[in-house]
């Protein structure tokens, strides 16, 4: 396999490379895969020969892409037999290209071990995490909230009743040029949970279960569409705000592409932190990967607001009607489960509750569930080694995946 590259140099612009530990990344899966930095060269008849990756994608070589949700059987037929005519194949676009509910535990553990375990962010960026996590907790425990409430978001959602009218045309002009053409009605939308709570009802949130102006929170967030007038009513309510930009010299989170090293420093930061609330966790790779993270670390309290539920309450709030509110609100919080071990029930996403199958077991009633022997690395080595005595060697890939068809 070659690192991720392609796509995620186009939305990242550093690429994977830049943000994560490529040595670590290359030795903590040694046992899964080899891993290639470059397309190997053959030999024929005494020439040297680039190989040249096919693409199985949406680009203009080949009308041909992994299907979303694709089956294992698409890529052991489809895509073995291009790697087996091309020798590589460059699959692309690489996200949700692989069903999630797989009936084999070990291809849903090797997920987890390449989420939680080889990927992790190079060391100038763990240490400046850590640098801001320990000022935080120096002051205290503390929240962190990832505030999705950015025009991107907002304009897929199709929730744009609450905006002004020129705030109104640009989203409807983001998602003309962005998306899809779909008829979107705001009340049904968010009848259904599918609008981004604002930064005054997670507020609201807070306040019902709790949480007083004293709470510290860290804000993950990019840049808030509709500025000032919608954090002015959160802000009243808790005013010890803080984002990366506040906690460590701006100096430090400079330089980076796009603002990639200080989304890789709000993911480690709401992974530690105390408490993790996301306010819009459906097509949000960040939230889903943090929920299942912080569930894989031990079940870290999450707050994870059900925006269905709320949005009745919500509603009934704005139209005057406040006997029971606050109480309304934490009979909904209360029945969902803080982050704690529960059974996953689609539609809820492998990626944001890996229980069962990433879990190992002390006394299993399927051998294949026990956790491994305190050697089991020592083991894996052995057995390596012994792979690459036989013939098979190891060496070093980028967001778009490229695998090869020789051994």
């Amino acid at each position: 396999m070659f690192l991720p590259l392609g796509l995620f140099n186009y939305i990242f612009g550093s690429g994977f490379q830049g943000i994560y530990d490529v040595e670590h990344f290359i030795a903590a899966l040694r046992f899964d895969v080899r891993i290639v930095e470059r397309i190997p060269e053959t030999h024929k008849n005494g020439k040297i020969k680039k190989m040249k990756a096919h693409q199985v994608g949406y680009l203009h070589l080949v009308p041909l892409r992994p299907p979303r949700d694709a089956p294992i059987s698409w890529y052991t037929t489809v895509a073995l037999e291009k790697m087996k005519e091309h020798g590589a194949i460059y699959l692309t676009p690489f996200s949700h290209r692989l069903e999630e509910e797989i009936d084999n535990p070990e291809y849903q553990r090797l997920r987890c071990r390449v989420n939680y375990h080889a990927l992790r962010f190079k060391p100038h960026i763990m240490k400046l995490s850590n640098s801001i996590v320990n000022k935080l907790r120096a002051q205290g425990h503390f929240m962190s909230i990832h505030l999705r409430f950015e025009m991107d978001m907002l304009a897929f959602a199709g929730c744009l009743d609450i905006f002004t009218p020129e705030e109104q045309r640009i989203l409807k002009k983001y998602r003309e040029e962005n998306f899809a053409a779909k008829k979107l009605v705001y009340e049904e939308r968010r009848a259904i949970g599918k609008c981004p709570l604002t930064p005054e009802e997670v507020g609201l949130v807070l306040h019902s279960l709790g949480f007083d102006n004293s709470t510290k929170i860290y804000l993950a967030a990019g840049e808030l569409f509709g500025g000032e007038r919608f954090m002015k009513p959160f802000r009243a309510l808790f005013p010890r705000l803080e984002n990366h930009s506040s906690v460590e010299p701006a100096e430090e989170l400079l330089g980076n592409s796009q603002g990639l090293v200080g989304s890789a420093v709000d993911y480690m930061v709401c992974l530690l932190s105390d408490i993790f609330m996301p306010t819009y966790d459906g097509p949000s790779n960040f939230a889903n990967n943090l929920l299942g993270h912080r569930l894989y670390y031990g079940f870290r309290t999450t707050l994870r607001p059900d925006r269905k539920a709320l949005a009745p309450i919500f509603t009934d709030r704005e139209k005057g009607r406040l006997a029971g509110f606050e109480e309304a609100i934490r009979r909904v919080m209360l029945d969902t489960n803080f982050g704690g071990p529960h059974k996953r029930i689609p539609p809820e996403s492998f990626y944001t509750n890996s229980w069962p199958e990433c879990f190992c077991q002390i006394s299993p009633k399927n051998p294949a569930d026990k956790c491994p022997p305190e050697n089991v690395l020592e083991i894996l080595n052995d057995r390596l080694e012994s792979e690459m005595g036989n013939g098979f060697g190891s060496t070093t890939t980028p967001n778009s995946t490229v695998l090869t068809g020789e051994k």
